[in-house]
């Protein structure tokens, strides 16, 4: 037969060494996959061992630093956590509160907590409190007069409750004549209330009557 039948064109021979390479090169391939899942799972668990620990929200560069991440992937390390969370249908969330994250309860549980919470409590906040609050949290930095004008009363031993509460501190002096006292809110409220920050709040147009309403009332004070 003139040509050896054992023989193959140079093209077709099988080069073992390309195979070995390839299988190593896809071993490491899916040692490094294996590495990445790792590291990660350990990063979501970091997350949420010092989540369980904090007693305030913790920031995400604060979680950048410990873990040795850029804050961008604690971010949507966080977001993989809070999708999780509710995908499993849990009685808590991981949310952005105060600048910061935090683990609290889901918002259904609401009556549970309550009556956890509550039961036998009686430390609540009066209306007074609770309309001076809100005045300096709108109109913050603000002083106790600008409130007591807001309100048409002495405002001074609620807001001195506001500040030993913590919900309100002060934050500077007013430049003008007297150099007053100005208030604002703390990062407390904004956990209290669920808020990233104080801008979260609702506007106050949706607590304000429109006009028509405003004509009805006049109309209806009016002497017949």
């Amino acid at each position: 037969m003139g040509e050896d039948d054992n023989t193959r064109p140079a093209d077709q021979e099988i080069d073992l060494d390309h195979i070995e390479d390839a299988r190593v090169a896809a071993h490491r391939v899916e040692d490094a996959r294996l590495e990445d899942a790792r590291s990660y799972l350990e990063q979501r668990r970091a997350i949420e061992a010092v989540l369980m620990v904090a007693e305030s929200p913790v920031e995400p560069t604060m979680l950048a630093q410990l873990l040795e991440l850029p804050p961008a992937t604690v971010d949507q390390i966080c977001e993989d956590l809070a999708r999780c969370y509710r995908e499993d249908q849990r009685g808590f969330e991981l949310a952005r509160v105060a600048g910061g994250y935090r683990f609290q309860s889901h918002p259904d549980m609401a009556p549970y907590i309550e009556r956890f919470v509550l039961e036998g409590q009686s430390a609540r906040l009066s209306g007074a409190a609770l309309e001076s609050l809100a005045i300096v949290a709108y109109k913050q930095p603000i002083s106790r007069a600008q409130v007591a004008a807001i309100r048409g009363v002495n405002s001074d031993g609620v807001l001195r409750t506001l500040c030993i509460r913590g919900y309100v501190t002060e934050v500077a002096r007013d430049p003008g004549p007297g150099q007053a006292l100005l208030y604002g809110t703390t990062t407390l409220l904004l956990e209290r209330l669920g808020l990233d920050k104080i801008e979260d709040l609702p506007p106050l147009g949706e607590f304000v009557p429109g006009p028509e309403v405003m004509d009805a009332l006049e109309q209806g004070l009016r002497p017949g």
